[in-house]
């Protein structure tokens, strides 16, 4: 049972087949798959033989196709664990897509480590959030990077320094990061590049809006794949996956304190359009979530 799904900018990408690379995925002229959301937590109502890793009344949250829900289907095996003691079921929600995107651009990728110098472009959104408590966690000293309205959000997630955009282009700054992670993509790598160490990593989570091109987000990550093969720093373009390790990883770091869940607003079930427009229009501080069903699930574990 699924009381409370989040969305994601994916959620928006695949329903109005922008931009147009996605239809090759989702479909031409029309989508293939009708179901949305990815995220999801809940209380398992039913296993199938075999299954002995869950039980009915069991507290998990994970990600599967067709999330914004009342219900969902999912592989015991894959992308599925249980509710760290202490998350509430709405909150656990907030993490899967966005955590661990943010947990794989800092810690696999970025290979973010105490003492570094850390900038976080897109402090304030989904990803950012979680990626800013995470590298904050790892011992690095994080630059956050946001409008003005989202400073003091950016701070309390342990921003060691924030960056106003409004009115300073962190790109023209003195300071050299060893990593950036780039949750926008919207400037262009060259400029990014002036800013970060002779051996820094920059990690590519978005790839600028649709607007840029037919090939949308796909554009900035083929720039930086060619970056990386001509510049002494590295451009690390990637994929988010799912897996229970890095589940497991989030929920660890929750049970500690380092992470706590940034959500923005709750949309009931009948205004889910509402909440998908405005995460499109890129101005969420954190999460939105979707309550389906408040009383589905114990307020918290």
């Amino acid at each position: 049972r699924v009381p409370a799904p989040s969305v994601n900018p994916l959620d928006w990408h695949y329903m109005r087949g922008t931009p147009f690379v996605m239809r090759l995925e989702s479909g031409i002229g029309r989508p293939t798959d009708p179901r949305m959301g990815a995220d999801f937590s809940g209380v398992v109502e039913a296993v199938g033989d075999g299954v002995t890793g869950f039980a009915p009344g069991d507290a998990v949250f994970g990600a599967s196709n067709g999330a914004l829900a009342e219900y969902v289907a999912v592989n015991a095996s894959t992308s599925v664990v249980r509710v760290p003691e202490g998350l509430s079921i709405d909150e656990a929600a907030a993490i899967p897509v966005a955590g661990v995107t943010a947990l794989q651009a800092v810690r696999d990728l970025g290979r973010v480590r105490a003492g570094q110098r850390v900038l976080v472009n897109g402090a304030s959104g989904g990803v950012g959030t979680f990626a800013v408590q995470i590298a904050t966690s790892l011992g690095a000293e994080v630059t956050g990077v946001s409008s003005t309205r989202n400073q003091a959000l950016v701070q309390a997630l342990g921003a060691a320094h924030t960056i106003d955009y409004t009115r300073e282009d962190f790109t023209t700054g003195d300071q050299r990061y060893d990593v950036v992670i780039d949750a926008v993509g919207n400037r262009d790598l060259r400029d990014i590049r002036r800013v970060m160490t002779p051996d820094g990593i920059c990690v590519i989570v978005g790839g600028g809006g649709p607007e840029r091109s037919y090939l949308g987000p796909v554009a900035g990550l083929l720039e930086a794949l060619v970056y990386d093969r001509v510049v002494s720093q590295q451009f690390v373009p990637f994929l988010a996956e799912v897996t229970p390790e890095r589940l497991n990883a989030l929920a660890d770091l929750v049970r500690t304190g380092a992470v706590r869940p940034a959500i923005d607003r709750r949309y009931p079930l009948e205004q889910a359009a509402e909440a998908v427009r405005y995460v499109e229009t890129g101005r969420a501080r954190g999460k939105v979530l979707v309550v389906v069903a408040p009383d589905n699930a114990p307020a918290s574990r």
